[in-house]
């Protein structure tokens, strides 16, 4: 089962930024979201980390985080 990650907007012009696999990590996706804007994002073979900047919601299967 893939991992998924939700992120909330607690302020316009958040940042969701997907980065690559492999010997060299590079961003190949990026989102900006207005307050109260959802996404979810999922892990694939191509998405090994997700940057997120700006206030924001964080939730995983591992918990859920404020990014202040």
């Amino acid at each position: 089962m893939e991992e998924f990650v939700v992120v909330k907007a607690l302020e316009d012009g958040v940042n969701v930024i997907g980065l690559t696999r492999g010997s060299d990590t590079r961003f190949h996706h990026s989102e900006k979201l207005d307050k109260d804007e959802v996404m979810i994002a999922q892990f694939t073979e191509h998405t090994s980390a997700v940057k997120v900047r700006g206030k924001a919601v964080i939730q995983t299967s591992h918990g859920e985080m404020t990014n202040e």
